[in-house]
């Protein structure tokens, strides 16, 4: 078939790679404009742009996907489908329409669950044991089109919205390559999804990272996962930041109090909680890398009756 694909952060890669490697034809990489970074404001390059300029794939980056002249240009060689994957910008009905068959999108979570911008950290922060990726009709809802196939797969109690994020990036490349091979053997029914079940994946803030030691353990487990690497979850420690990178969750006593270290041993700090201790075992001080309990306890004086301070309004 001849695809249009449209992607722009690393996520997208491996379903541009399985499209490359395939059958099919690309005819356009479309792709969010270069954007400004750091102090040098440097014009960066998306991951989707860099591999379609190695590729030699022909690159298109409109600042709106959705203006009149560009929508003219795309149906003067109508694609068969459109592939959409994390790229950036609401698409109109009218360019939904340019395809001769339709728009397809991937998206990381099982839907209904989770539409919106960041199902992958939501399903984590939730403690979910099980997510996957679900390719869809695009329609003008959001994530709300009609359902071609879904692939789970377990959330372990060791990933984090990196991890995660790698392994459904993968699993929805191969994913997109099965529904255009069932699409083209006709064995393929779209089902429409039921709406009653949705829930919704919020934008994330940087102000999520905030521990609040009086919510219970888990909870805050699944904060430092869900969070990792981006936005990161820290607590406040003599006024300054301290990002936790990892942690574990254990059993705690009727003496703990919320924010107050129980216990130190090598193998992390033991934190009360409103229910359980987390146990910190790497975290990163502001301004400085990521290390060990271990080694940040070398530098510094953490002991049993320690408190963190408490967020703004908490004191």
């Amino acid at each position: 078939m001849n695809i249009v694909f449209m992607g722009t952060p690393e996520f997208a890669l491996p379903t541009l790679k399985a499209l490359h490697h395939s059958s099919h034809s690309i005819q356009a990489v479309i792709t969010q404009p270069d954007k400004p970074k750091g102090r040098g404001q440097k014009l960066i390059v998306s991951p989707i742009k860099q591999y379609a300029l190695d590729s030699n794939l022909p690159i298109l980056q409109p600042k709106t996907v959705n203006a009149p002249e560009f929508i003219d240009s795309l149906m003067q060689n109508r694609p068969d489908i459109i592939i959409v994957v994390a790229f950036g910008q609401i698409l109109s009905e009218t360019f939904l329409k340019i395809p001769k068959r339709f728009c397809i999108n991937l998206h990381s979570s099982l839907l209904p669950k989770y539409r919106g911008a960041a199902p992958i950290h939501r399903s984590i922060l939730k403690g979910d044991t099980r997510t996957g990726v679900t390719t869809m009709i695009m329609d003008k809802g959001m994530d709300t089109g009609d359902i071609l196939l879904m692939q789970e797969t377990p959330v372990h109690e060791t990933d984090n919205a990196q991890t995660l994020h790698d392994t459904l990036s993968e699993m929805g490349g191969a994913l997109v390559l099965e529904t255009l091979k069932r699409l083209e053997e006709n064995t393929l029914l779209p089902v429409p999804q039921d709406h009653s079940q949705a829930t919704y994946a919020g934008k994330l803030k940087k102000e999520e990272g905030l521990i609040h030691w009086e919510q219970s353990a888990t909870t805050l487990f699944n904060q430092v996962r869900g969070l990792t690497p981006w936005p990161g979850s820290y607590t406040l420690f003599n006024k300054k930041r301290l990002r936790i990178i990892k942690a574990e969750v254990t059993a705690g006593s009727p003496d703990d109090k919320p924010g107050q270290v129980a216990r130190v041993t090598d193998m992390g700090i033991e934190v009360g909680t409103g229910d359980g201790r987390l146990v910190i075992t790497e975290l990163q001080p502001e301004g400085k890398k990521s290390m060990s309990a271990k080694s940040f306890l070398a530098g510094h004086k953490i002991e049993q009756g320690t408190l963190f301070d408490p967020a703004p309004n908490q004191s």
